[in-house]
């Protein structure tokens, strides 16, 4: 699957396109497949986002999204220096996660 991620102009989080809009959690992104470069065009027009990009990623048996990158996977859970700022604080397998 391709999903779209860039960070918000506003406060400059990581965000994922979610079909309607943009959301702060990966899980959220769906597939834009042949779309991609369209939305992207879109929104950095409309100034919402900084420099979207498509990425290739899957959705796992449970349900999760996971970026095929570990650059990615990074940036969608957080810092990793500090798990209680990562967006899965009180996951304690979050950071196995990334690797």
């Amino acid at each position: 699957m391709r999903i779209l991620t860039g960070n918000d102009l506003r406060t400059g989080a990581v965000v994922w396109w979610d079909g309607q809009g943009w959301s702060l959690h990966v899980d959220d992104a769906v597939d834009v497949a042949d779309a991609a470069e369209e939305i992207m065009a879109a929104q950095e027009a409309a100034r919402r986002v900084n420099v979207p990009y498509a990425i290739d990623a899957t959705r796992e048996e449970d349900g999760h999204v996971r970026p095929a990158h570990i650059k990615d996977r990074v940036r969608a859970l957080g810092p990793t220096v500090r798990p209680d700022l990562t967006l899965k604080p009180q996951d304690p397998a979050a950071l196995d996660w990334v690797i």
